[in-house]
């Protein structure tokens, strides 16, 4: 639909919606310009404070994926008249509790009556123009990078039918609302030896390789053996928990995937698998990757090599 729309031109739009990046970026000044990103979305877990954090957490990413700093956010309410406002007050509370550990200053928001509850943020932030990180900025040779493991949707699937364990769910919840901060702060010491930048979320791993490779006219590899999964991720792709965007994600991308003859078919429904507040996916000079690693982990975070960056040819995207 964005390509139907009619182009504006403003040379203060270093980054629009033309690029499917995960935010769009204004320039202020030779030194400043403004990240903007917005994102809500209905309960994917029962507890209200924990969906809250999640929210935000997943409102934050898109900002720490363009390399930027959150600075202030705007709440987004969507609440039933006759919902206990303790629900809402313990949603509110969570998500703060997120945007306290970003740094990030709640100055307002808007909320309307709705049937269904939903919740979020829009987000503003800062950043260098030189030092943005985009979708598109992918170099052959370099090493894919992902920073969470895959598996939020598929779990969220299994939870609403009651089918999980509680360690399954324990783990989901964390990744969820681990904040993106370090693993950004971290991307940034390595400066010019990150090349490109997103974040992994509703359009799943293949859905956002899609956009790096498009957008830096490239292909990419993706090591199947090495990609981090979530206890019992597995299990519910092979119980055929497998939410809708999963399937609409696979619908859309898998036409530019080839896929080794090892690869088994969890696996191929699971690189689909809409994430909620997924890691960082960077694409990092292999000299760098390794040190970014071991970096990221004495913060206590965790990051992985997926994949690698390759000239651009046929298939687009190969898992193997």
């Amino acid at each position: 639909m964005l390509a139907t729309l009619s182009r504006q031109h403003d040379p203060k739009v270093l980054v629009g919606f033309d690029t499917a990046d995960d935010a769009g970026v204004y320039q202020i000044s030779p030194e400043l310009a403004l990240v903007q990103t917005v994102d809500f979305f209905t309960p994917i877990v029962d507890d209200p404070f924990t969906f809250g954090q999640i929210a935000a957490v997943n409102a934050l990413s898109d900002v720490y994926a363009m390399g930027g700093r959150p600075l202030t956010s705007l709440a987004i309410v969507c609440f039933p008249e006759k919902a206990d406002l303790q629900i809402l007050a313990q949603i509110l509370a969570g998500g703060l509790s997120k945007m306290v550990e970003a740094g990030c200053t709640v100055i307002g928001g808007h909320s309307i009556r709705d049937d269904e509850t939903k919740f979020g943020y829009s987000v503003t932030g800062s950043v260098h123009p030189g030092r943005i990180l985009q979708n598109g900025g992918a170099r052959v040779g370099d090493s894919l990078v992902l920073t969470k493991a895959l598996g939020t949707g598929v779990i969220s699937t299994a939870l609403k039918a009651d089918k999980t364990k509680p360690a399954w769910i324990e783990a989901a919840t964390k990744s969820m609302t681990t904040l993106n901060k370090l693993a950004a702060e971290t991307a940034a010491q390595l400066g010019a030896e990150v090349h490109g930048a997103t974040d992994v979320t509703g359009f799943g791993l293949i859905g956002h390789v899609r956009e790096m490779a498009l957008a830096g006219k490239v292909s990419v590899r993706i090591d199947a053996a090495k990609l981090p999964v979530l206890p019992g991720a597995i299990e519910c792709v092979r119980a055929g928990y497998l939410p809708g965007g999963l399937k609409a994600n696979r619908d859309f991308a898998e036409c530019l995937v080839e896929y080794g003859s090892e690869v088994d078919d969890a696996t191929k429904a699971l690189v689909f698998d809409p994430q909620t507040a997924g890691g960082l996916l960077l694409s990092i000079s292999a000299e760098a990757a390794n040190r970014y690693i071991d970096a990221l982990k004495s913060g206590g975070g965790e990051a992985t090599v997926v994949g690698e960056i390759l000239p651009k040819g046929k298939p687009l995207i190969r898992v193997a």
